[in-house]
C-alpha cells in the first residue's frame, strides 16, 4: 500500500481525483488539502510516497511547495495550464496530467509512480549493482547494461525509445522494455549520439526509428509516439533529419 495527498484550491476537481484514485486497491489516501500551504504542513511531518497537486494554486502553488520540500516524494502535478509542463519536468516531476484527469491517465501515473517505488526498493536490496551501471561506445552494434535480474545485452537498432524515471530509466524495445539503473542524463552522455537523440526532458529516442515528426511528437515504429520540446525538434531537425529531407530543386 503507498500513501498518497491529493492538493487542489478547486472542489470539484479535488472530488474528481479523490473518486478516480480510490478505484486504485494499492493507494492509501492520506489527506485532501485545498492549498498548498495546508499540504506543506502534512508532508513536513508525514511520510507520503505520491502527490497528486494542482500547479496554480493560491499563496504557495504547486511547483513552490515542490522547491520548498527538502525531502520530495514523487509529484503528479494536475493542471489546466499545459504551458507549466516543461518547468514541472525540469523539477524533476514524475508525470504531468492535463485536466480533466481521466481515471485512464491517473491510473498510467500511478503505475509510473509505482513502479519507480518499487525499483527504489529493489535498488536498497541490491545496493553493489549501482555501482557498475554502463553503456559504453566501443564501435560494436550492441551493449550491456545491469538491470535488477542480472546483466542483460541488447542491440542498438533494438532500443526504440527512453523514458525517465528519476534515477532509473526504461528502454523500451518491440516487445519488451528494461529498467536500467543509470538515470536518463548518463544515459545521454554514454549512447551513441549518432543512433539516439534527445527530444524532451524525460525521452531518448532511437532517430532510426522515426516515422513521423510533427511541432510536439514524435512517432516511432510499431506505433510509439512521446512528446519533444520546440528546442529538441529544431536540434533534431538540424542534426539528423535536414540532411536528409528530398529537396524540389537541385543546384
Amino acid at each position: 500500500m503507498y500513501s498518497c495527498i491529493i492538493i487542489d484550491d478547486n472542489e470539484i476537481e479535488r472530488d474528481a481525483i479523490e473518486m478516480h484514485l480510490r478505484k486504485i486497491p494499492s493507494l492509501n489516501i492520506l489527506a485532501i488539502c485545498s492549498n498548498g500551504i495546508e499540504a506543506s504542513q502534512i508532508l513536513s511531518t508525514t511520510p507520503v510516497d505520491i502527490v497528486y497537486s494542482d500547479i496554480d494554486m493560491p499563496e504557495l502553488s504547486g511547483m513552490e511547495l515542490l522547491k520548498s520540500l527538502k525531502k520530495q516524494p514523487l509529484f503528479i502535478f494536475i493542471t489546466s495550464f499545459t504551458e507549466y509542463a516543461a518547468e514541472g519536468f525540469n523539477l524533476d516531476a514524475l508525470d504531468f496530467i492535463v485536466k480533466p484527469a481521466t481515471f485512464e491517465r491517473i491510473f498510467k501515473a500511478t503505475n509510473k509512480a509505482i513502479e519507480y517505488l518499487e525499483l527504489k526498493k529493489l535498488v536498497r536490496k541490491e545496493p553493489q549493482q549501482q555501482a557498475d551501471n554502463s553503456v559504453n561506445e566501443d564501435g560494436d552494434d550492441h551493449f550491456f547494461f545491469r538491470e535488477t535480474k542480472g546483466i542483460t545485452k541488447l542491440k542498438y537498432d533494438d532500443v526504440i525509445y527512453i523514458e525517465s524515471m528519476g534515477d532509473f530509466s526504461k528502454l523500451f524495445t518491440r516487445n519488451d522494455k528494461h529498467i536500467v539503473l543509470v538515470g536518463l542524463k548518463n544515459l545521454e552522455k554514454q549512447l551513441p549520439s549518432k543512433i539516439f537523440s534527445r527530444v524532451h526532458k524525460q525521452y531518448i529516442i532511437n532517430i532510426n526509428h522515426i516515422t513521423t515528426l510533427t511541432n510536439h511528437e514524435v512517432h516511432l515504429t510499431h506505433n510509439f509516439i512521446v512528446p519533444i520540446s520546440a528546442s529538441n525538434r529544431q536540434e533534431l531537425l538540424e542534426k539528423s533529419i535536414d540532411k536528409k529531407i528530398l529537396s524540389r530543386f537541385m543546384k
